[in-house]
């Protein structure tokens, strides 16, 4: 929400806004703008009628005082993902969705076009090398490159985010059952990516992921006018520790790694084909592409160690984040540690899904806080829950955060890597002090 504060300030519109509580990074960047409200909370008296336009972030309740009002004065209301759509009904737009890999994939074509010298609008999910925002709105740019998030709208909008866009070409990256609190059967999950399908505009372009048997299954289902193209891995190889993308006899060196960049990395290659790039064009950027942050993102590293984050929440994501640093490393052992945080993770049921995901570390920490089950109003699980769900004997499971830190300093670290994957922040253990503690050991 205060990127596209900052992008609508930025395209000269009036911008104000209301929130109860307001963390870095948007805090300071919001001030920078001057867009930082004077007081916290929520004030009747800040919605006028001579306001354009009320958009509405998940935040905000049902029973929130400035959206009753709003909503009592006639303004119009609208969900973060319906605005973006209100702000691209001119230009042609691309949305990339799936349960995996959507934010690489989004900032893959981000920094391929910029590279290229390609303007163009964008929403992507997490803050990328070289953009300010991770949000831009024009009037001039021809294109709008959008993340396809299948989350819920708003409070008052049920639809899932992805619906709104109505691309004109679009991309599945494959579809793994997540966001059980919304979508609690598998049809009903998959349901909402065959309706995503079918709102492609007419004559528009489906990008899909050859390999996913569930998209397999959706695309059969596909209007006649819609145009289906295929993608699949990329060919690599790995020498001393770096990953080449082979096509067409030619080695491009990347900084990026895992079989599962390679996808994602054939079906930005696509998108950028149907923008008008060469494939030339699009590889020679991919040269410098580093990811987005939290996507298997390096925070440090010696001779002998390497420490990364990654977003990776879902069954899906922690195998192939997993295994991507196994392969990239296959003389080093792996501590991987991941947080239960998301809705369906802290669902006991959920909790079944993630049987195996861990096994293929070396060492599996599995860490919940919890009181995050009276925050999200859960029924809460034990530990010994959790190892019965995850299996294997490789696994501790803590709950507290001081424990988590001491468990990562006890390691030995020669030859051996660090992963930490999570969508929260491990209750605000200092990542940072730890990884500096353990490169020095």
């Amino acid at each position: 929400m205060h990127n596209l504060a900052i992008a609508l300030h930025l395209k000269g519109y009036q911008v104000t806004g209301s929130d109860d509580e307001i963390f870095e990074p948007a805090k300071t960047r919001l001030a920078k703008y001057g867009l930082l409200p004077e007081k916290w909370g929520w004030y009747p008296e800040n919605i006028r009628d001579d306001i354009g336009v009320v958009i509405l972030g998940m935040h905000a309740h049902k029973d929130n005082p400035e959206l009753r009002h709003a909503i009592e004065l006639g303004l119009k209301v609208f969900s973060f993902p319906e605005y973006l759509y209100e702000q691209s009904k001119a230009k042609k737009r691309v949305v990339i969705g799936g349960s995996h890999g959507k934010t690489t994939i989004t900032s893959i074509i981000m920094h391929a076009l910029k590279y290229n010298g390609i303007d163009f609008d964008y929403m992507v999910g997490s803050q990328l090398e070289g953009f300010d925002t991770m949000v831009k709105i024009t009037s001039e740019a021809p294109i709008a490159i959008f993340e396809g998030d299948e989350y819920l709208s708003s409070p008052i909008d049920p639809r899932p985010k992805f619906h709104l866009y109505k691309p004109h070409i679009a991309l599945l990256s494959g579809i793994a059952w997540d966001h059980i609190n919304v979508f609690p059967t598998f049809e009903n999950y998959t349901g909402q990516f065959t309706q995503f399908i079918n709102l492609i505009e007419k004559n528009g372009t489906l990008i899909y992921f050859d390999s996913d048997p569930v998209l397999g299954r959706i695309i059969k289902e596909t209007r006649a006018d819609i145009r289906l193209v295929p993608y699949s891995s990329l060919p690599g190889i790995t020498k001393s520790g770096i990953t080449y993308l082979v096509f067409e006899g030619k080695y491009y060196p990347l900084q990026v790694f895992g079989e599962h960049n390679l996808q994602n990395i054939g079906g930005g290659m696509l998108v950028c084909r149907e923008l008008g790039l060469t494939d030339e064009q699009f590889f020679t950027s991919i040269i410098s592409f580093r990811g987005a942050a939290k996507r298997l993102q390096l925070v440090g590293s010696n001779e002998n160690t390497n420490i990364y984050i990654d977003f990776a929440h879902s069954p899906s994501k922690l195998k192939a984040t997993i295994k991507a640093v196994k392969e990239q490393f296959p003389g080093r052992s792996l501590v991987a540690c991941m947080e239960l945080h998301t809705y369906s993770s802290l669902n006991s049921e959920f909790l079944t899904e993630y049987y195996g995901t861990m096994m293929p570390a070396d060492h599996a920490i599995i860490y919940f806080n919890p009181d995050t089950f009276g925050h999200k109003r859960l029924q809460p699980f034990t530990p010994e829950d959790v190892t019965t769900a995850f299996g294997g004997n490789n696994i501790s499971v803590l709950s507290d955060p001081e424990k988590l830190a001491t468990e990562l300093l006890s390691y030995n670290w020669s030859e051996k890597n660090l992963l930490m994957m999570s969508s929260g922040n491990f209750s605000g253990i200092d990542l940072t002090e730890i990884s500096k503690r353990i490169l020095n050991m």
